[in-house]
């Protein structure tokens, strides 16, 4: 196993840790930040988050500069990236900080985007992210992190900016999979 993959097992282990601390009240108290009352749970859980997703792009960036790219990491690459935003998204919505259909649209773009992917890699074509799939990444992970943390420093002033960078990640998400099948439409009639 080569370092990128094993960075990635890193992140999958990383999840359960994540949840444990968004979901379980330890009892460590909350700091006062940003306009926000964050339990200090929620802080450790939203840095898990955030280290467990900034070594996704560290890992992809390790393959590819050093031609590291496995079959192994080309399946547990991207079913990390949506354990790990799927299961965000899903305490998001036991907090009731996101709703259940944005939630679900996401979760269900995804699945159908990933059994696109195996049809075409049933056919042997790979379809590299393009860019409204790298702008649905970033502003999911954006909306994510500031609802994970309360929407720190923006709810002093009264700004929701974690939801309404959820809306746009919605916008981006059902864009990017209307796009992606859209552009892989031939491929799909031609499998039925």
């Amino acid at each position: 196993m080569n370092l990128p993959n094993k960075i990635t097992v890193a992140r999958v282990l990383l999840i359960p840790v994540f949840i444990l601390f968004m979901l379980v009240d330890f009892g460590m108290g909350t700091i006062r930040a940003g306009g926000v009352e964050l339990p200090v749970e929620h802080l450790i859980g939203g840095l898990i988050f955030m280290v467990a997703a900034l070594t996704d792009w560290f890992d992809g960036h390790l393959a590819r500069k050093y031609n590291l790219v496995t079959n192994m990491g080309k399946f547990l690459d991207p079913l990390a990236d949506k354990l790990l935003v799927s299961s965000a998204l899903i305490i998001l919505v036991e907090m009731g900080f996101a709703p259940s259909w944005v939630v679900i649209i996401i979760i269900s773009r995804e699945f159908a985007v990933t059994g696109l992917r195996l049809i075409l890699a049933g056919g042997g074509e790979v379809v590299a992210a393009n860019m409204l799939g790298k702008i649905k990444t970033t502003t999911q992970l954006l909306a994510t992190i500031f609802l994970l943390f309360h929407n720190i420093f923006f709810e002093a002033a009264g700004i929701p900016f974690g939801t309404i960078m959820l809306y746009i990640a919605l916008l981006f998400t059902v864009w990017s999979g209307l796009d992606y099948f859209y552009k892989n439409r031939r491929v799909l009639l031609d499998s039925m």
